[in-house]
Protein backbone atom coordinates (compact mmCIF):
# COMPACT_ATOMS: atom_id res chain seq x y z
CA UNK A 1 0.00 0.00 0.00
CA UNK A 2 1.06 3.53 -0.79
CA UNK A 3 0.05 6.63 1.84
CA UNK A 4 -0.24 10.30 -0.46
CA UNK A 5 0.01 12.97 2.11
CA UNK A 6 -0.78 16.30 1.26
CA UNK A 7 -2.79 19.41 1.53
CA UNK A 8 -3.22 20.27 -2.12
CA UNK A 9 -5.41 18.34 -4.16
CA UNK A 10 -3.35 19.00 -7.31
CA UNK A 11 -0.20 17.29 -5.59
CA UNK A 12 -2.51 14.26 -4.90
CA UNK A 13 -3.93 14.31 -8.28
CA UNK A 14 -0.60 13.86 -9.73
CA UNK A 15 1.24 11.67 -7.19
CA UNK A 16 -1.67 9.47 -7.11
CA UNK A 17 -1.77 9.32 -11.38
CA UNK A 18 1.92 8.19 -10.67
CA UNK A 19 1.36 5.35 -8.17
CA UNK A 20 -2.18 3.82 -8.54
CA UNK A 21 -0.82 0.86 -10.87
CA UNK A 22 2.16 -0.09 -7.94
CA UNK A 23 -0.40 -0.82 -5.10
CA UNK A 24 -3.20 0.45 -3.47
CA UNK A 25 -3.14 3.99 -2.91
CA UNK A 26 -4.65 5.82 0.17
CA UNK A 27 -4.61 9.77 0.86
CA UNK A 28 -4.52 11.96 3.97
CA UNK A 29 -4.66 15.43 3.78
CA UNK A 30 -3.31 17.19 6.97
CA UNK A 31 -1.00 15.78 9.46
CA UNK A 32 -3.65 14.54 11.83
CA UNK A 33 -5.24 11.82 9.28
CA UNK A 34 -1.69 10.94 8.03
CA UNK A 35 -0.60 9.55 11.67
CA UNK A 36 -3.90 7.61 12.04
CA UNK A 37 -3.47 6.37 8.26
CA UNK A 38 -0.26 5.13 9.19
CA UNK A 39 -1.06 2.96 12.58
CA UNK A 40 -4.25 2.22 10.48
CA UNK A 41 -2.95 0.98 7.58
CA UNK A 42 1.05 0.52 8.10
CA UNK A 43 1.91 1.86 4.07
CA UNK A 44 5.20 0.27 2.59
CA UNK A 45 5.61 3.80 1.10
CA UNK A 46 4.80 7.18 2.26
CA UNK A 47 4.72 10.01 0.04
CA UNK A 48 5.19 12.86 2.43
CA UNK A 49 4.56 16.84 1.54
CA UNK A 50 7.44 18.73 3.66
CA UNK A 51 4.95 21.53 3.17
CA UNK A 52 2.41 19.82 4.60
CA UNK A 53 0.92 22.06 7.63
CA UNK A 54 2.00 21.55 11.28
CA UNK A 55 4.97 18.99 10.01
CA UNK A 56 7.37 21.16 11.26
CA UNK A 57 9.87 19.18 9.01
CA UNK A 58 12.98 17.30 9.96
CA UNK A 59 11.63 17.96 13.55
CA UNK A 60 8.12 16.42 12.70
CA UNK A 61 8.87 13.72 10.31
CA UNK A 62 10.59 11.19 12.44
CA UNK A 63 7.66 11.13 14.97
CA UNK A 64 6.00 9.99 11.72
CA UNK A 65 8.04 7.77 11.01
CA UNK A 66 7.82 5.51 14.65
CA UNK A 67 4.46 5.11 13.88
CA UNK A 68 5.09 2.78 11.00
CA UNK A 69 8.72 2.29 10.90
CA UNK A 70 8.66 -0.33 8.21
CA UNK A 71 7.25 1.95 5.79
CA UNK A 72 9.56 3.71 3.95
CA UNK A 73 9.41 7.81 3.55
CA UNK A 74 10.00 9.66 0.16
CA UNK A 75 9.76 13.55 1.05
CA UNK A 76 8.13 15.61 -2.14
CA UNK A 77 9.10 19.56 -1.71
CA UNK A 78 10.10 23.05 -3.30
CA UNK A 79 13.62 23.25 -3.85
CA UNK A 80 15.59 22.04 -0.69
CA UNK A 81 19.16 23.39 0.45
CA UNK A 82 21.91 20.54 0.05
CA UNK A 83 22.50 20.42 4.22
CA UNK A 84 18.33 20.18 4.93
CA UNK A 85 17.85 17.61 2.31
CA UNK A 86 20.88 15.47 3.65
CA UNK A 87 19.15 16.17 7.54
CA UNK A 88 16.29 14.34 6.35
CA UNK A 89 18.14 10.99 4.96
CA UNK A 90 20.06 11.25 7.97
CA UNK A 91 16.76 11.17 9.85
CA UNK A 92 15.92 7.73 7.75
CA UNK A 93 13.88 8.78 4.56
CA UNK A 94 14.50 6.83 1.43
CA UNK A 95 13.69 9.19 -1.51
CA UNK A 96 13.83 13.30 -2.11
CA UNK A 97 12.42 15.17 -4.91
CA UNK A 98 10.36 17.90 -6.46
CA UNK A 99 6.28 18.64 -5.63
CA UNK A 100 6.21 18.92 -8.73
CA UNK A 101 8.05 15.94 -10.45
CA UNK A 102 6.41 14.48 -13.60
CA UNK A 103 4.44 11.06 -12.57
CA UNK A 104 6.44 9.06 -14.68
CA UNK A 105 9.45 9.92 -12.93
CA UNK A 106 7.78 9.76 -9.93
CA UNK A 107 6.90 6.20 -10.77
CA UNK A 108 10.49 5.45 -11.66
CA UNK A 109 11.26 6.72 -7.94
CA UNK A 110 8.70 5.05 -6.04
CA UNK A 111 9.59 1.42 -7.86
CA UNK A 112 13.01 2.39 -6.78
CA UNK A 113 11.93 2.91 -2.99
CA UNK A 114 10.01 -0.02 -2.78
CA UNK A 115 12.95 -2.15 -4.03
CA UNK A 116 14.88 -0.97 -1.39
CA UNK A 117 17.42 1.79 -3.28
CA UNK A 118 17.89 5.32 -1.86
CA UNK A 119 16.40 7.91 -4.15
CA UNK A 120 19.25 10.80 -3.78
CA UNK A 121 20.81 13.69 -5.97
CA UNK A 122 24.07 13.17 -7.59
CA UNK A 123 24.90 16.50 -5.48
CA UNK A 124 24.16 15.16 -2.18
CA UNK A 125 27.00 12.15 -2.90
CA UNK A 126 29.85 13.55 -1.33
CA UNK A 127 27.64 13.15 1.66
CA UNK A 128 26.57 9.99 1.74
CA UNK A 129 30.59 9.32 1.12
CA UNK A 130 31.83 11.54 4.04
CA UNK A 131 29.23 9.60 6.13
CA UNK A 132 30.44 5.88 4.82
CA UNK A 133 33.99 7.29 5.79
CA UNK A 134 32.99 8.22 9.07
CA UNK A 135 31.36 5.00 10.09
CA UNK A 136 34.54 3.20 8.99
CA UNK A 137 37.27 5.67 10.93
CA UNK A 138 34.95 5.01 13.52
CA UNK A 139 34.51 1.35 13.60
CA UNK A 140 38.46 1.35 12.86
CA UNK A 141 39.07 3.32 16.10
CA UNK A 142 36.93 0.50 18.12
CA UNK A 143 38.82 -2.15 16.58
CA UNK A 144 42.17 -0.86 17.43
CA UNK A 145 40.85 0.23 21.01
CA UNK A 146 39.77 -3.44 21.44
CA UNK A 147 42.63 -4.90 19.87
CA UNK A 148 45.08 -2.92 22.35
CA UNK A 149 42.82 -3.80 25.29
CA UNK A 150 43.49 -7.60 24.49
CA UNK A 151 47.04 -7.27 23.31
CA UNK A 152 47.81 -6.57 27.35
CA UNK A 153 46.87 -9.84 28.62
CA UNK A 154 49.20 -12.55 28.60
CA UNK A 155 48.71 -15.59 26.43
CA UNK A 156 47.33 -17.49 29.01
CA UNK A 157 44.55 -15.05 29.87
CA UNK A 158 44.20 -14.48 26.58
CA UNK A 159 43.21 -18.40 25.57
CA UNK A 160 40.91 -18.31 28.51
CA UNK A 161 39.16 -15.03 27.41
CA UNK A 162 38.39 -16.58 23.71
CA UNK A 163 37.08 -19.86 25.25
CA UNK A 164 34.91 -17.69 27.50
CA UNK A 165 34.10 -15.73 24.42
CA UNK A 166 33.08 -19.08 22.44
CA UNK A 167 30.43 -20.02 25.59
CA UNK A 168 32.79 -22.09 27.85
CA UNK A 169 32.50 -22.93 31.12
CA UNK A 170 35.16 -22.57 33.79
CA UNK A 171 35.22 -26.38 34.14
CA UNK A 172 34.79 -26.73 30.53
CA UNK A 173 38.03 -23.78 30.68
CA UNK A 174 40.11 -26.02 33.01
CA UNK A 175 39.45 -29.14 31.44
CA UNK A 176 40.60 -28.06 27.93
CA UNK A 177 43.67 -26.29 29.13
CA UNK A 178 44.21 -29.10 31.63
CA UNK A 179 44.13 -26.58 34.71
CA UNK A 180 41.99 -26.35 37.67
CA UNK A 181 39.06 -24.47 37.66
CA UNK A 182 40.49 -22.17 40.23
CA UNK A 183 43.35 -21.41 38.12
CA UNK A 184 40.57 -20.31 35.33
CA UNK A 185 39.15 -18.30 38.17
CA UNK A 186 42.36 -16.15 38.81
CA UNK A 187 43.09 -15.85 35.62
CA UNK A 188 39.60 -14.26 34.74
CA UNK A 189 39.88 -11.95 37.92
CA UNK A 190 42.98 -10.63 36.38
CA UNK A 191 41.60 -10.11 32.69
CA UNK A 192 38.52 -8.37 34.15
CA UNK A 193 41.17 -5.82 36.32
CA UNK A 194 43.23 -5.59 33.08
CA UNK A 195 39.68 -5.29 31.16
CA UNK A 196 38.12 -2.97 33.66
CA UNK A 197 34.76 -5.30 33.41
CA UNK A 198 32.86 -6.48 35.81
CA UNK A 199 31.33 -10.14 33.88
CA UNK A 200 31.85 -12.94 31.66
CA UNK A 201 29.63 -11.45 29.62
CA UNK A 202 31.38 -8.06 28.91
CA UNK A 203 34.35 -9.85 28.22
CA UNK A 204 32.62 -12.59 25.72
CA UNK A 205 31.33 -9.31 23.74
CA UNK A 206 34.74 -7.83 23.75
CA UNK A 207 36.46 -10.96 22.54
CA UNK A 208 33.28 -11.79 19.79
CA UNK A 209 34.00 -7.96 18.28
CA UNK A 210 37.53 -8.64 18.41
CA UNK A 211 36.90 -11.75 16.15
CA UNK A 212 34.43 -10.38 14.00
CA UNK A 213 36.80 -7.63 13.10
CA UNK A 214 39.28 -10.07 12.00
CA UNK A 215 41.51 -8.59 14.86
CA UNK A 216 44.71 -10.41 16.17
CA UNK A 217 45.87 -8.99 19.48
CA UNK A 218 49.35 -10.21 20.51
CA UNK A 219 48.99 -11.18 23.82
CA UNK A 220 51.91 -10.13 26.16
CA UNK A 221 54.53 -13.31 27.52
Amino acid sequence: MILLASSSEEHLTRWEEAVRDLAPVFCATHLDSTRGELVRIKPQVLLLDYSLPQLDGPHGIPGLMKLSPATRVIILSPPLSDDTEWSLFRIGIRGCCRADIEPDLLTTVVEAVQQGELWIRRALSWHLLNELVAITQEKNKIKQAVSDLLANLTRREYEIATLVGNGDSNKQIARRLDITERTVKAHLTEVFRKLDIADRLKLALIVKGSLAHDSSPRPAY
